[in-house]
């Protein structure tokens, strides 16, 4: 029988996040687009996208964000993509999603530069620390984005499911030498804490968040981007 691919891997990982329950703290609750209204246009997209770039057994490297935003990858389930992308690559229609349509510019940019989407997700397996979106209810009383490491009571809570999720992904076929953690701050101090108690990674290497980079530093856009790909060569990645 022959070995599953990658693609087969992550889809088979999508769908065990169908009955991820998990008891969170009162006024929050996750964002599941493989549970949702949605699920089976997302299943459509996932496929879509994971045989274009993963259907292979090639070894990668892991890039973590934190969790994916509500109006982002927490409804359509590919990590870091937009809507814009995700319909070129699927030629399936998100308009009914009700997500947002910005762009992440910076990390497309990357990857350009990088040698072009293929090449860079021949290199690449993108995902999340927490896999599965987050919000809460805000002083407002509106539903609000939030990420997994907000206070500590929401870190217990996700605490096993992070760990089984990071351990999942790492079968498949993860060169785990190093580990690119996107966001500097707290998803890089959570991120190391729990690699120095399951020794997931050999080197974490944090990497600014573009949102830090196009709301805050936007003038000094080419040298993050620079930063990112000199980075991952450095570490060995792309040459």
């Amino acid at each position: 029988m022959k070995p599953k691919t990658t693609a087969q891997k992550i889809l088979e990982f999508y769908d065990s996040l169908k009955n991820a329950g998990i008891n969170l703290p009162e006024r929050y609750r996750l964002i599941n687009p493989f549970a949702g209204a949605n699920q089976q246009q997302i299943t459509q997209i996932t496929c879509r996208f994971c045989h274009k770039y993963y259907h292979d057994n090639k070894r990668r490297f892991m890039i973590l964000g934190s969790s994916p935003a509500r109006r982002g990858t927490a409804l359509t389930g590919v990590p870091f993509e937009d809507v814009n992308h995700l319909q070129k690559d699927t030629g399936i229609s998100l308009d009914a999603f009700g997500t947002n349509k910005r762009s992440s510019s910076f990390l497309y940019e990357v990857m350009e530069e990088y040698g072009g989407r293929q090449n860079f997700y021949k290199q690449f397996y993108m995902s999340f620390v927490c896999p599965l979106g987050i919000e809460n209810i805000n002083l407002k009383g509106n539903w609000a984005n939030c990420n997994y490491y907000e206070n500590a009571a929401l870190k217990k809570c996700l605490h096993p499911f992070i760990v089984d999720s990071l351990r999942r992904q790492i079968d498949f076929n993860i060169d785990t030498t190093v580990c690119f953690c996107i966001g500097s701050g707290d998803n890089f101090k959570f991120l190391t804490n729990i690699n120095n108690e399951h020794h997931f990674f050999d080197t974490i290497v944090p990497l600014e968040h573009p949102r830090f980079i196009m709301q805050y530093n936007s003038n000094r856009k080419e040298e993050f981007m620079q930063k990112y790909v000199n980075t991952f060569r450095r570490y060995g990645v792309g040459k």
